[in-house]
């Protein structure tokens, strides 16, 4: 009989094999030579992406998270890319992100909600009736645009049923660049707008941004509904953000046509993400006078002191412009 040792537990030859583990490394996979493709949608799991000229189906590996890869991101793919029917790669990168366009669901909501990645200009698409324009909802939208980095453009349709003279004047002193659009106009002023950038499309479900879709790419296909009678609302009809390439311009064909992103219609736009600074930053001639503001300034009407005020007493800023700001950082939905 072999001798116990001392210090043997008597009962350890009968417990449970203790689980062996790898040691942990630092290192991890390298996937710089992995095939680069740009995400255009997502749908239950399955993110649709483009790499070249075809579409690759992938899923996503779960150290990216649930939130880690969202339409217009530039990912790296690995297995099989070839886009065959069947076939499945798997995204395992993500690549910098140069803006983000984000909402949070109401002002109270902290939880910031990543829309599009990489896009450049934000065109917020407003109809000027059925249903009738919200200028709340277009200020919040120009003031995420604005926090993301994004050039504003104004989209009004449905122009053969109101004047768009009111909302003309209303954004004038912003700068902001307007579209006034209505069924079966001549888009080639929007299109050139649209060319060589990487434009989200946001609004109210049924102010029409489907159909400007179809209109500038006939090939998209995107579903379009109707207003209700009795609320005025649209119903959402869009129900994935996707990317599509914009055909060439006809009088430029050399000229790199851009992608157009539409979004679903949404019925509000949180900013609890954006502080004030952020927005006033946007506008330079705005932020380099309130430079000389007092220490956490609301620029409201009535801040005390507020060097916006002062400015327009001295003539180097219109009231016009000022009133506008300010409609845009007080807005209600």
């Amino acid at each position: 009989m072999t001798p116990r040792g001392i210090g043997e537990d008597d009962h350890a030859r009968f417990e449970r094999p203790q689980r062996r583990t790898r040691p942990r490394t630092k290192i991890r996979p390298d996937y710089s030579d992995a095939v680069v493709g740009m995400v255009i949608t997502i749908d239950r799991g399955r993110y649709t992406c483009l790499v070249d000229d075809h579409e690759v189906i992938a899923t996503k590996a779960r150290q990216l998270g649930r939130k880690g890869v969202i339409v217009g991101d530039q990912a790296r793919l690995v297995g099989d890319t070839s886009g065959a029917d069947g076939t499945l790669a798997r995204i395992v990168e993500v690549l910098d992100r140069p803006t983000v366009l984000r909402r949070t669901a109401d002002d109270d909501d902290p939880y910031e909600r990543p829309i599009v990645a990489g896009a450049d200009q934000l065109v917020v698409v407003t109809a000027l009736a059925d249903p009738p324009p919200r200028t709340g909802m277009i200020d919040r939208c120009l003031v995420a645009g604005f926090d993301a980095g994004l050039d504003p453009l104004l989209c009004l349709t449905k122009a053969d049923l109101a004047s768009p003279d009111e909302l003309l004047a209303l954004y004038q002193p912003l700068d902001v660049p307007v579209e006034v659009t209505s069924p079966g106009a001549d888009l080639d002023s929007l299109r050139h707008r649209l060319a060589g950038r990487r434009s989200v499309f946001v609004g109210h479900s049924g102010v029409g941004k489907s159909t400007l879709v179809n209109a500038l790419i006939p090939q998209a296909h995107r579903s379009i509904g109707a207003v209700n009678e009795v609320t005025g609302k649209g119903r959402h009809t869009s129900t994935a953000a996707y990317a599509l390439r914009l055909p060439a311009l006809a009088d430029h064909p050399d000229r790199e046509p851009g992608w157009v992103i539409d979004t679903p219609g949404v019925r509000s736009f949180g900013l609890s993400h954006v502080s004030r600074d952020r927005i006033i930053g946007a506008f330079e001639d705005l932020d380099s006078i309130a430079r000389d503001c007092p220490r956490n300034c609301s620029h409201e009407a009535g801040a005390p002191d507020c060097a916006l005020d002062a400015a327009v007493e001295r003539g180097d800023l219109s009231a016009a412009r000022l009133e506008s700001f300010r409609r845009m950082i007080t807005t209600d939905q």
